[in-house]
């Protein structure tokens, strides 16, 4: 070639001070390879000033992670900073080496449905930016039986760490209904319990520690990795009830305090709480020891409810807007709808779980007619507890 120029700028070899060859035939110039240059090392910058996962759990503190959980969270103040003071001890002790053998903090939250437990789990997990897995009791066995054993949960926490093993041992793992796995003693039967004190005890290995060995990521050498539970935070859940009455029972047999204090423990059950009314429950001894951070969800109250459609962030009233919007109509609620939509929730015994069902229930047919009211000259619709209670047609305004 005569005159060789730039293939990425253009310029010959007059116009540079130096121009490059490849094997190919190709050429790059002095300017492009420094613009190059710097294109990488502000993007290797970038990669390093990323927050890793060891950095976001050093940053948190308990007041952080309590005012994210007020962001999604309504009521529940108690178990919220509970919560947040026992994940930030979890991580603190993964982060420090001492001299003392530091327990750790794995979880039970005991609460009707619908009260938050799931979602204050996975809003801690999402705010940590640690993989998180929820699993359902009721689908696990003792290993060797049909069903899904307990290491399945570990093989979930990989796949949702993107086969990171170093952050999928760091991961969370809550377990529902746990409380459907408490050995009753009202249950005699000649056969092995393989769905009860069977899978407490698998899962107690794995609360332990233990080192499991996980399928990899497919396609990828070894086949099975070596994954090690001392690190990962267990929290387990379950409505539990007939705890309530349990714990009840036992202090109205006490024979210490006044018939005032008495009452006062009997309107605060939670607080009184102990390790024996869960293993009386139905919980082995072994299994309950390590579950040191105790928590309690009390009923959503007809207040908590309505915040709940209204002041969270992204809260479903919020969802209900945009979607309206994107068709280019306002959609308002007053006070009274949101009210009867939380007092239906209340009395399905739905808790904040109902609260969308019974919105969608509600907004069927409006949401059907949708584009049709558009079209027609509709630009804001008002909600009104007529239309929550009796399906009447909310209030039409047009532009």
């Amino acid at each position: 070639m005569s005159n060789p120029y730039c293939n990425f700028c253009g310029k010959n070899k007059h116009q540079v001070k130096k121009l490059l060859a490849g094997n190919d035939g190709t050429h790059i110039c002095d300017g492009c390879v420094d613009l190059c240059h710097d294109i990488l090392i502000k993007e290797k910058s970038k990669e390093l000033k990323k927050p890793t996962v060891i950095t976001r759990l050093k940053q948190s503190t308990p007041v952080e992670l309590h005012e994210h959980l007020n962001r999604y969270v309504i009521g529940q103040e108690s178990a919220k900073k509970t919560l947040s003071v026992a994940v930030y001890n979890h991580y603190k002790r993964i982060m420090n080496t001492t001299q003392v053998n530091l327990q750790k903090n794995n979880v039970l939250i005991a609460g009707p449905t619908g009260t938050g437990k799931t979602l204050i789990a996975s809003t801690l997990a999402s705010y940590l930016d640690v993989p998180f897995v929820v699993t359902d009791a009721t689908t696990m066995t003792e290993s060797g039986y049909a069903g899904d054993d307990t290491e399945v949960l570990l093989d979930k926490l990989l796949q949702a760490a993107d086969y990171d093993v170093e952050k999928a041992q760091l991961g969370i793992i809550y377990v529902d209904e746990i409380d459907k796995k408490a050995k009753r003693n009202d249950m005699v039967s000649l056969s092995r319990d393989v769905s009860g004190e069977g899978v407490q005890q698998s899962l107690l290995k794995l609360m332990e520690g233990v080192t499991v060995k996980v399928p990899n990521k497919p396609g990828d050498a070894p086949e099975k990795v070596d994954v090690d539970t001392t690190n990962i935070l267990f929290i387990v859940g379950g409505a539990f009830i007939g705890l309530e009455e349990l714990v009840k029972q036992r202090i109205g047999q006490s024979k210490i305090g006044f018939n005032d204090d008495k009452q006062e423990q009997l309107d605060n059950w939670e607080l009184h709480l102990q390790t024996r009314d869960l293993v009386q429950y139905g919980l082995i001894p072994e299994f309950v020891g390590r579950l040191p951070s105790v928590n309690v969800l009390h009923q959503l109250t007809k207040e908590e409810l309505v915040k709940i459609l209204t002041e969270p962030q992204d809260s479903i009233i919020d969802q209900i807007k945009v979607l309206f919007s994107l068709d280019k109509i306002e959609i308002e609620f007053n006070i009274k709808a949101l009210e009867d939509i939380a007092n239906i929730a209340i009395e399905q015994d739905l808790g904040a779980r109902g609260l969308r069902k019974i919105l969608d229930s509600a907004l069927v047919e409006i949401q059907y007619q949708l584009p049709q009211l558009r079209e027609s000259g509709v630009k804001k619709i008002i909600i009104t507890d007529e239309t929550i209670t009796n399906g009447h047609p909310p209030l039409m305004i047009k532009g």
